[in-house]
């Protein structure tokens, strides 16, 4: 029997020539050539002020969480919907999330409830861009605006994807990148800081370099450089770097081998949602995506364990999503939710992604016949 994993990590053919150059430079930790080519290329790319590549993206929300000076008992609006980072960043400075229903259509934060979630303690909104879907931030930017708040976009997912024609990533005052493994493209690990705010840079430059003014030191603006604020090792090494560039130079090509696949199994799967039998991927007109994943939402949340359990028997690996963080045990103890989460806790229970890789190409049919054997 086959099988299909539900995810596969693309080579483009580049990486380990690139590694091999980083070697003959002997530059093996950041920053380096590649390290420069993979900034400057998403600040062209995205048209932010200012990338700067970081370990994890897990790494960019906490060097986030630091510039926007997250003090003990301020609150940082999110959906429950998105990963243990999204929080953790914030808790980490003594932040408090403060959890947020989602929308029923794109899944996203949904934009009509934050202001009732805003209080005199509430610091910054974190949208994140579900299945690299954007959130309607236009919307958000003013109720931040009106509010005086910080907006971080965690756009985890959302590499390649644009809002109203703009890149996810450049509209907040930050936005956060992955390069994770199962991100369309990948360093393994890795992240990106883009920063959109330009009083925000040469702090996150300190932040970054272990909380020392090393940057200024190798500009030549001072004699030696020093400690000078809060900071962590937030570079990723040359090698990582080396590998990202080569993805980068395939980033179109696999954008749109990835949309091609997405598009064949939302088509393939019209009927059955026209059938009321399962709802497929919501995409507003106003936001083109990355296709970072197909889902499907089941109308039972009974269901799920045993369709995901029918396809591994074929040979198909499927998997759930998130369990809602207003749910978990740290959830409880950190985060406050000021509101019934009745989207989230319904959809967390019914929503199953489908394999979604470079290569799958020739097993797709396989896993369409057998999705549609299991719903009609």
């Amino acid at each position: 029997m086959t099988i299909i994993p539900f995810n596969k990590p693309y080579l483009g053919g580049k990486e380990l020539r690139n590694i091999s150059q980083a070697h003959a430079r002997g530059q093996f930790s950041g920053v380096g050539i590649f390290t420069e080519q993979c900034q400057e290329w998403l600040e062209d790319r995205i048209g932010c002020r200012r990338a700067m590549l970081t370990h994890s993206c897990t790494a960019a929300l906490e060097m986030a969480a630091i510039l926007v000076d997250i003090q003990p008992g301020d609150e940082v609006i999110m959906p429950s919907y998105t990963f243990v980072s999204t929080a953790n960043a914030f808790v980490l400075r003594g932040g408090v999330p403060v959890f947020v229903d989602i929308r029923e259509d794109t899944l996203n934060i949904d934009e009509a409830r934050i202001e009732n979630a805003i209080t005199e303690k509430t610091k910054a909104i974190v949208p994140v861009h579900y299945a690299g879907v954007g959130c309607e931030m236009d919307a958000i930017m003013e109720i931040a605006g009106r509010h005086n708040l910080m907006v971080i976009e965690d756009a985890a997912q959302g590499a390649m994807s644009t809002y109203e024609g703009r890149p996810l990533g450049s509209i907040g005052h930050i936005g956060c990148l992955s390069f994770h493994e199962t991100k369309n493209i990948t360093s393994g690990e890795g992240g990106a800081l883009l920063i959109n705010d330009a009083s925000l840079v040469e702090r996150a430059e300190i932040i970054r370099q272990n909380g020392t003014n090393r940057n200024e030191f190798f500009r030549g603006k001072v004699n030696k450089y020093m400690w000078v604020d809060i900071g962590s090792s937030y570079l990723p090494g040359e090698i990582t770097a080396a590998f990202l560039w080569a993805q980068i130079e395939e980033v179109d090509n696999i954008t749109n081998r990835r949309l091609a696949i997405w598009n064949r199994y939302h088509s393939a799967f019209e009927s059955l949602e026209n059938a009321g039998r399962v709802q497929r991927p919501y995409v507003p007109n106003h936001c083109l995506h990355n296709a970072h994943m197909y889902y499907l939402m089941l109308p039972y949340p009974g269901q799920r364990a045993l369709f995901i359990d029918s396809l591994k028997s074929k040979g198909i690996h499927s998997v759930f999503h998130y369990v809602p963080l207003h749910d978990s045990l740290m959830g409880r103890r950190c985060g406050i939710t000021p509101h019934e989460l009745k989207v989230t806790d319904e959809i967390s229970e019914r929503l199953v992604r489908l394999p979604l890789w470079l290569g799958i190409e020739e097993y797709q049919p396989e896993v369409i016949r057998q999705v549609r054997s299991l719903l009609s």
